[in-house]
C-alpha cells in the first residue's frame, strides 16, 4: 500500500463491501489488505464471482491459493479503505 495516495480513499465497513458483491449493485468490490478494489470491469468478476471467490469480502486471507500474486491488484482502481 502506498501511504499517502491512499490516506484519501473513503472508509468502508466490511457491512458497506459486502453490498457490494455483484447481486444488490453494479459495483463488484474486493478487498486486499486494507484496500478495496474496483474489479467490475474484469470480465472474470462477472456476477461478482471470480472461481469459488465472492466479491464483497476481504480476500487477503485467500490470495496465497490464487494462481497469481498481489501484483492483479495494480490492475484495479482502489475505491476505498476497509475498517474494522
Amino acid at each position: 500500500m502506498t501511504i499517502g495516495k491512499n490516506d484519501t480513499l473513503k472508509e468502508y465497513t466490511r457491512s458497506q463491501l459486502a453490498l457490494r458483491n455483484g447481486s444488490d449493485r453494479d459495483e463488484i468490490w474486493c478487498a486486499y489488505q486494507g484496500i478495496i478494489y474496483d474489479v467490475s470491469p474484469s470480465r472474470l468478476w462477472r456476477n461478482g464471482k471470480h472461481y469459488e471467490h465472492w466479491a464483497g469480502q476481504d480476500l487477503t486471507d485467500e490470495l496465497p491459493d490464487a494462481p497469481h500474486g498481489e501484483w492483479v491488484f495494480g490492475r484495479f482502481k482502489p475505491v476505498g479503505k476497509l475498517i474494522s
